[in-house]
């Protein structure tokens, strides 16, 4: 009998270990799908900036189709509604918010919600013949 409660005690333990393996499983893949659709958050986010640095000359219409090319390119599911691009002189300015579906768990997809702001000073050089001489 008591070989008994020393097994029941052990299967008790490992179905115990490995639930809670299973769980930590579902955490650490959460984790990385979250993790991995921030990482290509940022990627999108800065080549939007590094656009926005290099905007001179372009009208808002054309970058705003810019934003969306690229949004396409990183398959972040941006909508042309969703996004704001305006001038403030020397600014440029890019808004934009969406939600995009990560798969948490097997069977729980959950629409994750993502904002765009981009903030830019666009400085068009001078000659240097325009510098006053003091």
């Amino acid at each position: 009998m008591g070989s008994d409660a020393a097994r029941d005690s052990l299967t008790l333990a490992m179905i115990k270990t490995i639930v809670k393996l299973a769980i930590v499983a579902l955490i650490a893949n959460a984790i990385w799908r979250l993790g991995s659709s921030y990482v290509s958050f940022y990627r999108f986010r800065d080549s939007v900036d590094e656009m926005a640095l290099h905007s001179k000359g372009k009208t808002v219409e054309e970058m705003k189709d810019k934003v969306l090319d690229l949004a396409a390119s990183y398959e972040e599911p941006l909508d042309a509604d969703a996004l704001s691009v305006r001038r403030d002189e020397p600014h440029l300015i890019i808004d934009g918010a969406y939600k995009k579906k990560v798969l948490l768990a097997p069977g729980v997809e959950y629409a994750w919600p993502f904002t765009l702001h981009v903030d830019e000073m666009v400085i068009t050089p001078g000659k240097p013949g325009d510098l006053n001489s003091p």
